[in-house]
């Protein structure tokens, strides 16, 4: 089976429309497969954080009409899907939690995803489109002045795998695109996090980052939408 080695960082994107399970096993921690949520459900091991640190069950923040995440099936199998339309979706699982996770013991993150809809012109450089359809945040706590600092692993509708930018605290990875081969299949994700965090902040990250965050925004764009499914996030020994 084939990999696509990405040319930033130390990434793998495996097995395109296969199971994360049936592709590698590794000493590690499910952070969620959602298996154990039943259809329609809102993710159980997920919460709501707002931007003053007060959490919140997701169901709460979700408006069915333009902002959701739910539990779906498919074939046997359960997966997370997101949509939001002309606004901001994030859940969150915190590390002490919802899941633990030490980088010196699993240092890489790894989950699968299949992007269905994004917004057309989406730029994460530019203020002014800075949409998109699926990012996996991991935040790893604040500056001097208390913002959160983070990477956002993200699928940009039109920069390329590779590209990097900084914004204040938090820095952004483009790990996939509508023009990365296999757009619309499923596509499982490896991240080694303690060398993507020394590229992208200069030094040592700490052992134990604050939280995994899943993310879909359309609010940015008029007239746009974002839809995503993700499954088997799982932080990794290898």
């Amino acid at each position: 089976m084939s990999a696509v080695l990405l040319t930033i960082g130390l990434s793998v994107v495996l097995g395109m429309g296969a199971p994360a399970d049936s592709i590698a096993q590794s000493n590690g921690v499910v952070v969620d497969d959602f298996e154990q949520d039943s259809d329609g459900a809102y993710p159980s091991n997920w919460v709501y954080v707002s931007s003053d640190g007060d959490v919140y069950d997701v169901s709460r923040e979700m408006d069915d009409d333009d902002e959701w995440a739910r539990v779906q099936q498919e074939d046997g199998r359960s997966f997370l899907r997101t949509y939001a339309e002309g606004t901001a979706l994030r859940i969150t699982a915190r590390n002490g939690e919802e899941f633990d996770w030490s980088l010196n013991e699993q240092p890489w993150l790894e989950w699968t995803w299949r992007v269905r809809s994004y917004p057309e012109g989406g730029n994460e450089k530019e203020k002014s489109a800075n949409d998109t359809a699926a990012a996996i945040y991991v935040t790893f706590g604040t500056d001097w002045i208390g913002r959160p600092k983070s990477i956002k692993y993200t699928f940009s509708s039109t920069l390329g795998v590779g590209a990097t930018d900084q914004q204040g605290p938090l820095r952004v990875m483009v790990i996939d695109s509508p023009n990365n081969r296999g757009f619309g299949d499923w596509k499982t994700i490896r991240r080694n996090i303690p060398a993507d965090y020394r590229q992208l902040f200069g030094e040592d990250p700490p052992n134990d980052p604050i939280s995994i965050t899943i993310w879909s925004d359309s609010d940015t764009i008029a007239g746009q939408e974002s839809s995503a499914d993700f499954d088997e996030i799982r932080v990794l020994d290898l």
